[in-house]
């Protein structure tokens, strides 16, 4: 039975068989520009001088200009971006080099011992490359993400507010011998907190120390009483570190144990976007 010619199949520079890039791209009736979308699939792990060849394509241009350029596409190469693809034409071409292949084999004579050591070694050496240029991609994507990671981690935890209690029972959940009335005591001591009271002084709020945060409770008679909370802010917590000599490591540990009890400070547009624009 013979098969329908979907695609011209060729022979490359190596002696492999492979087929035009842009007539792949044609058949599969891609939207994308040809060499965006090529671009795009070799993101997919795939290797030029192994998987494809480039070239120009020699073509009358009533214009001028420069050629276009095609790719020499390996017929493995060419099966996986069809089943990238995801689309009944996609289906269809992979279908299609699947049984050119299964003829190719029929009609080739059987190969030697050391040719098949050769292919075998070649068939690895090529699947170790493509690995390594994958990882290496993954690398660099996850390098250059880096510094937005970094710019949403420290814009969290320069917007965080905490209380007292919390801070105290974190502190001596990791060693250190504080209590809440012996931490508002400090600041009271400083001048930072009002005397007889748990609120923020006025100067000390003006400084930046935090937050007086109003809440209210229900009594058994119903009534509400109106309470303030003060909340200490990143800084002022960076101050209670020094005052108890805390290390790098232990800083970090007594803050992200923080994280977890606390919300940060609701992002506003321009900074969500200079996060996701940081580079």
């Amino acid at each position: 039975m013979m098969t329908t010619e979907l695609i011209k199949i060729s022979t490359d520079t190596a002696g492999r068989t492979a087929v035009s890039g842009r007539e792949l791209h044609e058949f599969l009736g891609i939207n994308e520009k040809y060499t965006q979308w090529f671009d795009r699939m070799c993101e997919y792990g795939f290797v030029e001088n192994q998987d494809f060849e480039s070239f120009s394509e020699k073509s009358e241009k009533p214009l001028g200009g420069r050629p276009s350029t095609d790719h020499a596409i390996s017929i493995n190469m060419a099966k996986e971006v069809c089943m990238i693809q995801r689309t009944p034409k996609g289906k269809e071409a992979r279908q299609y080099f699947i049984e050119c292949e299964r003829k190719l084999k029929v009609a080739k004579p059987a190969l030697s011992g050391d040719e098949l050591i050769l292919a075998a070694v070649t068939e690895l050496q090529n699947r170790v490359a493509r690995l390594t240029h994958t990882v290496s991609t993954q690398q660099a994507k996850i390098e250059s993400d880096k510094p937005k990671v970094d710019f949403a981690e420290t814009f969290q935890r320069h917007n965080v507010m905490c209380q007292f209690g919390l801070l105290a029972n974190v502190l001596y959940n990791n060693g250190i011998d504080i209590g809440r009335n012996r931490l508002i005591q400090l600041f009271r001591d400083k001048g930072d907190i009002m005397q007889g009271k748990s609120s923020f002084t006025q100067k000390a709020l003006e400084r930046g120390i935090g937050q007086n945060v109003p809440s209210g409770s229900y009594t058994r008679n119903g009534m509400i009483i109106s309470t303030i909370t003060p909340h200490l802010c990143y800084k002022e917590i960076c101050e209670v570190f020094d005052h108890f000599n805390l290390t790098q490591d232990l800083r970090n540990t007594v803050m992200d144990e923080i994280m977890t009890y606390t919300d940060p400070a609701e992002f506003s547009e321009e900074l969500l976007e200079q996060i996701g624009g940081a580079a």
